[in-house]
């Protein structure tokens, strides 16, 4: 009996064994066969795949996440994302001609190309990048053997053409081109995040009021740059016309040039904006005083030239500060003459005109060659901005000193992750009494001179205009001397005498007589948006008047205003 029961239970642990071997015996039959279905049915396809994806990630930077660039505010102005592609291994394609015109119809691609692609003697072909929902639905409804699709992450632009000169953008070579993804390239390679000083809002509402005025003036290009005089922190940079990096190849195929950011890049003759320069420069000698006064017969003979003020007018006796706010010509030269040539000189370099501001973006400065000649009609143009060359942030950095109390700032568009930081670039140019000084002078110049159209009720506007004429070598004509387009700007910074914005807006080539028909109404209309964005209070006393504030289509975060007013 005790050997029966014996039996049974060595009979019953004898089949749990045999049920233990044949789970195992299954699960290794169920991996070779995977192993069989990877290696040899799907072997040829994941080699393509491996071999095409590495020199294919290599291209797009390595395969590992390129550091991403977000606005002030969090609003992401440069991200990864991921992409569907497709590609093809030619040697798994057998009927080359049928799959060439399926793939020509869904992707849009030329029959004949892909059929010479499909001829060739490699693993891998890739077919096109950033693929629809509908091509790869497709695609996959075609069934083409040898075709295949993946994914791949790449940058992306969600914002498309808002601060696209700021960003740049990323090459097929996984390389940073232009703006901040050429400035930054090694530290955006590595991982690293950026969060820019550039609000959203102001930067979005400047490009839209850039873009109408390109327009409504018929102009070549329009710029403006929002600025804090203080810390040299740039708001907003601005330019028109556009484009837009998330396709930056279709731009380049008609003009490589839309991409240069041209408030760092191209140089422009400043004009008469520069006159304040020349004035602060002559007050913070002791040379004249905001009293000093002139007579102005309407022309002025320098070194065997005669200059002339805008339109040949004359304004008999002005002081220094009617000269700002008329614009005389002769004026501004004459506040240069008792300055001095070499001393003049001197505070053009320390104003920063041949020397790059140290903004973290990439940047020109001009040699200035003709200018340095020390002929006498150089340093008389120069007094009014002509005959010498700058960028529109060395204005902005020169203008900060005006604003400030007398300190040039270095321009920055990156707040966290700033490389670059320099502080030589932080030097006192003029005193803090000729700072406050220059200041008024400005300030009248917005009330009571040709500066009306920049003022916004409540606040003490300082600034000027700048209207000069272009030489033939600006418009890309081989030709000596200077056309009638003109350039049209104004800078301003408010409120006065405590400023914490600091703005230029600057037209190439518009229709309009000067720059206070053009640059000067777009100005006033981005100075009450950046007051309302930022919820600045009044410096002045209001008057009854109530002053409309400016509508704009919804930027991300900001709701449309209407029917709002600003006391």
């Amino acid at each position: 009996m005790f050997g029966k029961k014996k039996a049974a239970v060595q009979s019953g642990t004898n089949f749990r064994i045999y049920v233990v071997f044949a789970g195992i015996f299954l699960i290794y039959a169920v991996i070779l066969v995977r192993l069989y279905y990877l290696q040899i049915v799907l072997g040829e396809h994941y080699q393509v795949w491996a071999q095409g994806l590495q020199s294919y990630a290599q291209q797009q930077g390595g395969g590992v996440d390129r550091g991403e660039i977000f606005f002030a505010g969090g609003e992401p102005l440069a991200i990864n994302k991921d992409f569907d592609y497709a590609y093809a291994s030619p040697a798994n394609i057998k009927d080359k001609d049928a799959a060439a015109a399926k793939l020509s119809e869904i992707l849009g691609l030329d029959k004949n190309d892909l059929i010479e692609r499909f001829s060739r003697d490699a693993l891998y072909a890739l077919l096109k990048e950033k693929l629809s929902e509908d091509e790869i639905k497709k695609i996959n409804e075609a069934k083409i053997e040898g075709v295949y699709l993946d994914k791949i992450k790449k940058r992306y632009y969600p914002q498309g053409t808002v601060a696209a000169h700021l960003a740049g953008f990323v090459d097929d070579d996984g390389v940073g081109r232009y703006g901040l993804e050429e400035y930054y390239d090694e530290e955006l390679v590595q991982g690293q995040d950026l969060v820019l000083n550039v609000d959203y809002n102001i930067q979005y509402y400047a490009e839209q009021k850039l873009a109408t005025a390109l327009t409504d003036l018929n102009a070549m290009a329009a710029e403006a740059i929002v600025a804090d005089p203080k810390t040299g922190a740039v708001l907003a940079m601005a330019k028109a016309p556009n484009f837009d990096p998330n396709t930056y190849k279709d731009f380049a195929r008609d003009n490589i040039g839309i991409f240069t950011n041209d408030s760092c890049q191209t140089f422009f003759e400043p004009g008469s904006v520069f006159k304040a320069i020349t004035m602060a420069s002559a007050l913070n000698d002791g040379k004249v005083t905001p009293d000093t006064s002139y007579f102005d017969s309407g022309s002025l003979t320098v070194g065997g030239y005669t200059i002339y003020n805008y339109d040949h007018r004359s304004y008999g006796t002005q002081t220094m500060t009617n000269v700002l706010e008329h614009s005389v010509n002769t004026g501004v030269a004459y506040a240069q003459t008792k300055l001095g040539d070499k001393p003049f000189a001197d505070y053009i370099e320390k104003f920063g005109v041949s020397e790059k501001t140290g903004i973290d973006l990439p940047e020109s400065a001009a040699n200035n060659t003709e200018f340095k000649k020390g002929h006498a009609i150089g340093y008389a143009t120069a007094s009014y901005g002509q005959g010498f060359w700058m960028t529109s942030i060395q204005l902005i950095r020169a203008y900060s000193a005006l604003a400030n109390g007398g300190v040039l700032v270095q321009p920055s568009v990156v707040a966290t992750g700033r490389k670059n930081i320099d502080e030589t670039k932080k030097v006192r140019v003029i005193t803090e009494e000729t700072s406050d000084t220059i200041s008024k002078m400005l300030a009248s110049v917005v009330d009571n001179g040709f500066g009306k159209k920049a003022k916004v009720a409540g606040y003490t506007i300082a600034g000027k205009t700048g209207t000069a004429q272009m030489s033939w070598s600006t418009l890309g004509i081989n030709q000596a001397g200077y056309s009638n387009q003109t350039t049209q700007s104004f800078i301003g910074f408010f409120p006065a005498p405590e400023p914490r914005f600091l703005i230029l807006v600057k037209l190439k080539a518009p229709e309009a007589n000067t720059a206070e028909y053009s640059a000067m109404p777009v100005f006033n209309e981005l100075a009450k948006y950046v007051i309302y964005v930022s919820q600045l209070p009044p410096n002045e006393e209001l008057p009854d008047a109530k002053i409309a504030v400016p509508v704009a289509a919804s930027p991300v975060g900001l709701p449309t205003v209407r029917n709002s007013v600003v006391q």
